[in-house]
């Protein structure tokens, strides 16, 4: 009679925590998709070019994603890229980011996953959490500046459909971005000649 009570709470168990499960990885699918694709920035003296793909390297780590930032801010010339990895946590999904120091690597090379003492020391990661339609979170402030370089305070980051923006909540200085859409073709248009 024991093991019957045993396996039916461990079966009750499990059908309460995995619609849970389900629910986490759908959030880290769902974040691993708005942030793919090229995005630009949209505030002023934000020149800024996001490119952020999707690296199937590593199959225990499906939402790995290489960030490339490139273009000004400012007068200031920008280039970084390291690789974004999704984990889903509770309602929440961590962002956690892992700097590439070496301007060579992209996300097509076959050392996009694999990273030096240096870069991996350097990574750091924060929660976003569900907020309407998207996400948000805080960076950690100076444990991401040696990732993030530039990023010595905190800043509140929300992704949404279509968008990204980070804003420093001290000053209110805001970066947005805007993905870019692929243009859809023009549909040829259909022209019908009489026939004689």
């Amino acid at each position: 009679m024991k093991s019957r009570s045993t396996v039916a709470v461990f079966a009750l168990v499990a059908s309460l925590l995995l619609p849970r499960a389900a629910a986490a990885e759908m959030s880290a699918h769902d974040l691993a998709n708005m942030l793919t694709g090229k995005f630009v920035g949209s505030t002023p003296n934000n020149h800024l070019k996001l490119d952020i793909q999707t690296i199937n390297s590593d199959p225990g780590n499906e939402f790995d994603l290489f960030l490339s930032v490139s273009g000004e801010f400012e007068t200031t010339t920008v280039r970084q890229q390291g690789v974004i990895r999704l984990q889903p946590q509770g309602r929440g999904v961590y962002f956690g980011y892992v700097p590439h120091f070496d301007p060579t690597v992209t996300a097509i090379s076959p050392a996009a996953d694999r990273f030096t003492e240096r870069e991996a020391s350097s990574a750091c990661g924060f929660m976003l959490n569900e907020k309407g339609d998207g996400f948000s979170g805080e960076t950690l402030g100076s444990a991401c500046a040696l990732a993030m370089r530039g990023a010595l305070q905190k800043w509140t980051i929300e992704v949404e459909p279509g968008t990204i923006r980070l804003q420093d909540p001290k000053t209110g200085e805001t970066l947005r971005f805007t993905k870019l859409v692929k243009a859809k073709p023009e549909q040829a248009e259909k022209t019908s000649t009489p026939g004689n």
